[in-house]
Order: structure tokens, then sequence, then C-alpha cells
């Protein structure tokens, strides 16, 4: 699936709060960076608040993974790009969060059609695993020189899962 081939004006938004530690967080941004540049493009970049993220999921640390705590993760971020897109005159709202299989796209496709209706915005439906989507992310990744994360980003799954992490 490729937006700009639909007609799409993409604008990426940058969510890092989540993201631990902050040299990881740079690593990905960096990645971002790049493939903004490679498409001729710019980025808007959001939150990178770790201390506030923690401070709204701390209640679910022993959480496991894909439970509470990954649902309240995605409505922090599609808020955040809700908020982004209606400063950017954005109408319509799209994550690239489906494009993990271990990501339930679902769950992310509800939440963010709650965030976008919240703010006015049309929710686009995706699941960008979806027709070998997933690898060929890896490959045009492999193709572009850009860093691919082995976890989701947050201390709690740096930690292997459920539990806080030290």
């Amino acid at each position: 699936m490729d937006l700009r081939a639909e007609g799409y004006e993409v604008l990426p938004y940058w969510y890092g709060a989540n993201i631990h530690p902050s040299d990881e967080e740079a690593r990905r941004r960096e990645a971002l960076s790049l493939l903004a540049a490679r498409m001729g493009g710019r980025i808007v970049i959001g939150s990178c608040e770790a201390g506030r993220w923690l401070e709204e999921t701390s209640h679910l640390a022993d959480e496991p993974e894909g439970g509470r705590r990954c649902a309240l993760c995605f409505r922090l971020q599609l808020e955040g790009a809700a908020r982004a897109a209606l400063r950017e005159g954005a109408g319509v709202l799209c994550t690239t969060l489906t494009i993990s299989p271990h990501k339930d796209a679902d769950l992310i496709n509800r939440i963010g059609a709650e965030c976008a209706a919240g703010h006015g915005l049309e929710w686009l439906v995706r699941v960008f695993r979806k027709r070998d989507g997933f690898l060929r992310s890896v490959a045009l990744s492999r193709e572009y020189g850009l860093y691919r994360q082995g976890y989701c980003g947050c201390v709690y799954s740096m930690a292997g899962g459920a539990g806080r992490w030290v």
C-alpha cells in the first residue's frame, strides 16, 4: 500500500515519548528523517517527553505485551497525531503502526478512528502489513540503509514484556 500512489499527501508525525532509552529514540527519529528526505518531505515532531509517557503508563507496568498498556500507548500516540493534523490543516489521519505483525491492527484502527473523530478528522483504515507489506518494509529499509528496531520501544518491552524496567 502506497498512500502517495493513492493520491494522498503524506506528512509523517513523530511521537517518541514512548521510546527508551533516548539514544534509541534518536536512532529511530533519524531513520524517519532519512526516509522523509528521500521522499522529499518534512516531519512534524511531536512529544518526546518520556517522563510524561511513564507517568501515563506506570499504573500498567505489569500488563503483558499487547495488553491495556499497549492500547494506552497507541491512544497517546494517535491523540498526539490528531492534534498535529489539526495544527497542520490535515483532514485525514492514518498510522503505520499496523505494519507490525506483533500489534493488534483492529485495536489500532479502532483507537485511531476514535481519536480522529474526536478532532473532526477522517480516519483512513489501513493494515499495512497485508499483501506482504511487512516484508516490503524490511526490504525497503535494507535498500535505503534505515535502522530497524528490535523491540517496540517502551521500557517494558525492552525488559522483555511485563514488569518494571530498572
